[in-house]
C-alpha cells in the first residue's frame, strides 16, 4: 500500500553518493538471498554494538538510537523525522545487481501485531521485480509503502544497478492507521 507521502530522491540519492562498498554489512541470513544484500543501520537497538547487531531488529528490543551514519545523511533524517509514530530500526537496504532476495516472511512485521515495516525507494529500477503474495509491486524513488511482510515477499534485481531503500520499523499508533487508511 502507497502511503500519502512522497519525498524529492534526490538529496536522498545525494545522502547515499559517498558510501563505499565498505560502508555495509552483510545481511546474516545467507538462506534468505543470493548474490550480494547488505545493510547500513541509521536506527539501531540502544544495546547494539557489533555491525550485524546494528542491522538486526531482534524481537524484544525496546530502546532504540541513532548512529553516526544518521548525522552524515540529512535528507534522510528528513523522512525519518516526517513519521510521527515511535520509529524503532532504520536501515539502508542495498540488493546489488543480479541479485535476489528468496521468497520468505517475516512474520512479525504486521500492523495488526503492532509493527509496520515502511520502505522508500531511492535507487531502483524498473527491473527490479518486488514480489508481495505473488504480485508484483512496482516503486518508484521518493514513494512510501507499507508492506505487510508477514506475507511471502521476494525481490530480484534484474537490472545492472543496486537497489537501495530507505527501511523504517514503526510502531503503530493513530496518526499511523491514518496514514494506512489513505
Amino acid at each position: 500500500m502507497r502511503l500519502p507521502l512522497a519525498f524529492d530522491p534526490a538529496p536522498l540519492a545525494a545522502d547515499i553518493a559517498a558510501l563505499e562498498r565498505g560502508d555495509w554489512t552483510e545481511h546474516f541470513v545467507r538462506q534468505n538471498y543470493e548474490g550480494e544484500w547488505s545493510a547500513l543501520p541509521l536506527r539501531a537497538p540502544a544495546t547494539a554494538r557489533h555491525p550485524i547487531q546494528m542491522i538486526y531488529p531482534a524481537p524484544g528490543v525496546t530502546e532504540f538510537v541513532d548512529t553516526p551514519w544518521r548525522e552524515r545523511m540529512p535528507a534522510l533524517s528528513v523522512v525519518i523525522d516526517a513519521f510521527q509514530c515511535e520509529v524503532r530500526t532504520v536501515r539502508l537496504m542495498r540488493l546489488a545487481a543480479g541479485s535476489v532476495i528468496k521468497e520468505h516472511e517475516d512474520l512479525d512485521l504486521d500492523v495488526a501485531r503492532g509493527f509496520a515495516r515502511v520502505h522508500v525507494p531511492i535507487v531502483t529500477s524498473p527491473e527490479v521485480d518486488f514480489r508481495l503474495n505473488g504480485v508484483r509491486v512496482t516503486m518508484a524513488p521518493g514513494e512510501v509503502w507499507y508492506l505487510r511482510l508477514a506475507d511471502p515477499h521476494s525481490v530480484a534485481n534484474r537490472s545492472d544497478i543496486a537497489r537501495i531503500h530507505l527501511v523504517i520499523d514503526l510502531v503503530v499508533n493513530d496518526w499511523l492507521l491514518r496514514q494506512l487508511a489513505g
